[in-house]
């Protein structure tokens, strides 16, 4: 059983971020920040990232289900989340988003809680805007009063540590997954001198805080499959927060540009340096404790031409 605990989702891009554009091209490609980039591969001719697509890379890669998280560089994407989650409920479990940089971000938040099970926080993209802010804690009282779940990503290190703490204390309830490992240090960095990123793991020491990984294999690029570094890095996340706290997320579909969608995966079925039950753990187990996902598709094997 494999649950894909951070993936995303769009039809187009079509936004911008400091004034800078973000939009859909051709064969894959967008202009990202005013620079055109391979954003999906290059068989997505169209540019539609879509469940459709998405779900034939699960079933051929044994994905059970994933989580689909928004973020401020994809544009808002609530609407077709909405169908997709409808549509789909077995395979996906959708959060919603607000404009966090709006004035009346709160009413929307309500909105959406009353269509969606969560909502993403890219806070990375919040910095001086904090997260505890009186606006934001309604919100997040709002949440948990109604079941709802939190999906954050916080910037690097412990800059945000803080203000999440704040949430948790006030909101002991609220179930939360911190995404990225913590934006763990990356190949180029000693993960052993550098401790700053630890301080994200440690929330999770919190009853109803999760990690999940999505994007690991992008923060540790430089190294290349099959990531060792990023193995170590997700060990001493466990040593922190314990195996039960961590969620396998692949950050579809920016990741597979550079690899497959099941190599997203696979570099941890094949290490030498985890045990089978942490394995199943991190990779299916603890995203369907945590999400309450009771129907598991059973996917076979489906064997390769070339095999």
């Amino acid at each position: 059983m494999i649950i894909d605990a951070h993936s995303h989702l769009w039809l187009r891009q079509d936004t911008s971020w400091n004034g800078k554009k973000i939009q859909t091209t051709t064969r894959g490609r967008s202009i990202f920040l005013d620079e055109e980039v391979q954003m999906l591969p290059p068989f997505m001719i169209d540019g539609k990232n879509s469940a459709e697509v998405f779900l034939a890379n699960m079933d051929y890669a044994q994905v059970t289900a994933a989580v689909v998280v928004q973020e401020f560089i994809d544009g808002m994407q609530n609407d077709y989340l909405a169908e997709v989650g409808k549509q789909y409920p077995d395979r996906f479990f959708v959060y919603g988003m607000a404009d966090y940089l709006s004035d009346h971000f709160e009413e929307q938040a309500a909105t959406l809680l009353k269509t969606f099970n969560g909502l993403a926080i890219p806070g990375h993209r919040l910095l001086g805007k904090p997260l505890n802010s009186p606006e934001m804690m309604r919100m997040f009282r709002l949440m948990e009063e109604n079941g709802k779940y939190l999906s954050i990503t916080l910037a690097d290190g412990d800059r945000q540590v803080g203000e999440l703490r704040e949430v948790i204390a006030e909101c002991p309830r609220l179930r939360i997954a911190i995404g990225h490992l913590g934006m763990a240090d990356p190949p180029t960095v000693n993960p052993w001198e550098n401790s700053s990123w630890r301080a994200q793991i440690a929330l999770a020491t919190n009853e109803h805080v999760m990690i999940e990984s999505g994007g690991i294999t992008w923060l540790y690029n430089t190294e290349f499959y099959p990531y060792p570094t990023a193995v170590r890095a997700i060990r001493e996340a466990a040593d922190i927060a314990g195996w039960d706290k961590l969620m396998w997320g692949s950050d579809y579909p920016r990741t597979i540009t550079a690899i497959t969608y099941r190599m997203s995966y696979d570099f941890i079925v094949k290490s030498k340096d985890l045990t089978e039950e942490q394995k199943s753990f991190f990779l299916g187990e603890n995203a369907r404790r945590f999400y309450g996902i009771q129907h598991i598709i059973d996917l076979p094997y489906i064997k390769n031409m070339s095999e």
